[in-house]
């Protein structure tokens, strides 16, 4: 029975646009059932139920394959961090985004500069990359600031909720752009997996597991609590 090019073209066709279940494409049947008949010896026909037994095994090596899939996905999905990145829920860390959400009127962001810079210009992104407000903040500095955006936009109006991206631009009193850098930074309170991508949410946002720079222990909450005066008492670590 030759179906050699028959198998040729689709193995060629699976490999380029994705493997074809051989089962749901009823094209890819019909094409192996078409060069069945035509040759087969017409003095001795095949016996209808061994081209069943055919299309049995044909299909039950396409599930084998597609067990062979999945389970080299599991292993990638192991391998790229899922399990590690779930123990970082609870934990602080730091990474290479420029993403926040905006909850409650604000959103935060951290911003780095590789030498002082004479004019700073801080711009926020919606999700489709449009600005919606541009500042000016005070951090001139060398090293670390932190900017936290109160939701305004331009006009005035305060913003959704939803995620928001952060652009510095820097210069220096000649005129130099200074290297900037913005970092996300919080606590992680979630983990998914996206077209087998580990995704950590931080400050709202998701961001991709390979951009986390750093982890640290979150830092532990301040208890206070009332004496019988009506005073507030000192702070108090919680245990």
């Amino acid at each position: 029975m030759a179906i050699d090019a028959v198998a040729a073209t689709t193995a060629t066709s699976a490999s380029a646009t994705g493997r074809t279940r051989l089962a749901e494409n009823f094209d890819t049947f019909l094409a192996l059932l078409t060069t069945q008949l035509k040759n087969q010896d017409p003095l001795a026909p095949l016996d209808s139920n061994e081209f069943t037994a055919q299309l049995v095994q044909m299909t039950g090596v396409e599930q084998q394959l597609l067990t062979n899939d999945l389970l080299e996905k599991l292993v990638t999905n192991t391998g790229s961090g899922v399990a590690t990145a779930v123990s970082l829920i609870g934990k602080e860390v730091r990474a290479d985004a420029n993403v926040a959400a905006l909850s409650g009127g604000k959103a935060e962001w951290v911003y780095k500069l590789d030498r002082p810079a004479s004019d700073l210009k801080a711009e926020v992104l919606d999700s489709r990359g449009r600005i919606v407000q541009t500042l000016a903040p005070s951090g001139l500095g060398a090293g670390e600031h932190v900017f936290t955006w109160n939701g305004k936009s331009a006009s005035g109006s305060s913003m959704a909720d939803g995620v928001y991206s952060l652009r510095v631009t820097a210069t220096d009193s000649s005129g130099a752009t200074v290297p900037s850098q913005v970092i996300a930074q919080g606590v992680v309170t979630g983990v998914q997996q996206v077209n087998g991508q580990t995704l950590v949410t931080l400050n709202g946002a998701q961001v991709p597991w390979e951009k986390i720079t750093l982890i640290r222990e979150a830092p532990k909450p301040v208890i206070t609590s009332s004496n019988t005066t009506g005073g507030q008492a000192p702070p108090v670590p919680a245990a």
